[in-house]
């Protein structure tokens, strides 16, 4: 897909693009530069939720165990 920027450097996201990424209005977009290239991040508005259930099972668990080893042998 191909967008042309403006000449107020403005640039249109393509109706596919918004869809599959979520992109409505006021979505915050992240800018990354790259080598010569760049990539553009939807930023959701609740980005914890947005990554809720993305871990691991377990791993909160395990992570907890861990501290706990560490308190245990740090006393």
């Amino acid at each position: 897909m191909r967008t042309k920027v403006t000449a107020r450097g403005q640039v249109s996201i393509p109706v596919e693009v918004r869809r599959k990424l979520g992109i409505g209005p006021h979505t915050w977009l992240e800018w990354i530069l790259e080598e010569g290239a760049a990539r553009v991040i939807p930023i959701p508005s609740d980005p914890i939720a947005a990554l809720r259930g993305s871990g691991r099972r377990g791993a909160v668990l395990r992570l907890l165990a861990d501290r706990y080893q560490e308190a245990s042998r740090d006393r």
